[in-house]
């Protein structure tokens, strides 16, 4: 079958033969439609996980799919084939069973469920760590006790989904992106966003003007040093909660909590419900086809991403 996949850490993804899996007791074997590009899949081809997760070479890259179950394992199972899937592939080796392939395995009782009736293939692919990444800052004590929020890189996927979420909830969203957003920011019900390309500075100038004490919560999608993470922190009120994403720690004398996620079924059903109801919207920027996935993941990396990129398989 055909997979995006890297022969060692560090070399460049690109388009290989690999063999279709066979799902065991358990498991079933999904016909992929549809993958989601995450930073997470640049990240693990750049050796993220190095030294700390089982993994398999040629390593097939991805982890958000939607498709339709093509076999099913030995023993019971929840799902029948020609079912309707999405979900995350989380279980090790990283690599043997990834999203960026024509057909994937993966356990009933990973973070797989059914995708609703009238839901697009495409929508569903798109919403599985982003989505849930976002419901799950915005359910967590730091940001639900707060009435404002800064999300730093609030254009991307997880930014996209957490401006809805915390915007329902009656939370005044600032967005911090690259570029005039604010038309579309404004759409998804950020109070108001700010071009961050040319530094801080305007962000600093924003906040106060609309918060003189601070922000009573901060999301971090984007700062990978300390320094960065720092200034951004500095515009919390006095006790204020910073989050981040990206596993780096905050000033001394500043509360902060780092992000790790945890997808269930149920979270799924809950996000797609929410989707189904209109009460979500899924912020689906490119459809690429597969042949084009190392190209988008240079083009992620390099940051300043709008919405979610899916590949058609």
């Amino acid at each position: 079958m055909r997979a995006i996949a890297v022969s060692a850490f560090r070399a460049e993804p690109c388009l290989v033969e690999v063999p279709k899996p066979d799902p065991g007791p358990g498991e079933v074997r999904v016909k992929v439609e549809y993958a989601a590009l995450n930073p997470l899949d640049w990240q693990t081809a750049d050796g993220a996980l190095e030294g700390t997760s089982p993994h398999v070479f040629p390593l097939v890259l991805g982890t958000d799919f939607a498709g339709r179950v093509d076999m099913i394992g030995g023993g019971w199972n929840r799902f029948r084939v020609g079912d309707p899937v999405f979900g995350r592939v989380t279980a090790p080796p990283v690599g043997l069973c990834g999203a960026y392939g024509e057909y994937l395995c993966v356990h009933q009782d990973s973070p797989v469920t059914l995708v609703p009736r009238d839901m697009p293939l495409r929508t569903a692919a798109a919403l599985p760590s982003a989505g849930a990444t976002a419901a799950q800052i915005v359910s967590s004590t730091a940001v639900r006790s707060g009435l404002s929020l800064l999300v730093i890189g609030a254009a991307g996927g997880v930014g996209s989904f957490l401006t809805q979420l915390a915007a329902a909830r009656g939370i005044g969203v600032v967005a911090a992106v690259r570029g005039d957003e604010r038309r579309r920011m404004a759409a998804l019900g950020a109070t108001t966003s700010v071009d961050t390309v040319n530094g801080t500075a305007a962000l600093e100038t924003a906040v106060r003007e609309l918060y003189p004490g601070g922000v009573d919560a901060l999301v971090d999608l984007v700062s990978t040093d300390p320094a960065s993470f720092g200034r951004h922190t500095a515009l919390l009120r006095e006790g204020g909660v910073a989050v981040t994403t990206r596993g780096v720690a905050a000033p001394a004398g500043v509360a902060w909590a780092d992000f790790r996620l945890a997808v269930t079924p149920g979270l799924l059903d809950e996000l797609a419900a929410l989707v189904a109801d209109g009460k979500l919207e899924v912020p689906v920027d490119m459809e690429l086809p597969l042949e084009k996935a190392p190209q988008a993941l240079v083009q992620n990396r390099a940051g300043g991403a709008r919405g979610k990129t899916v590949f058609a398989v």
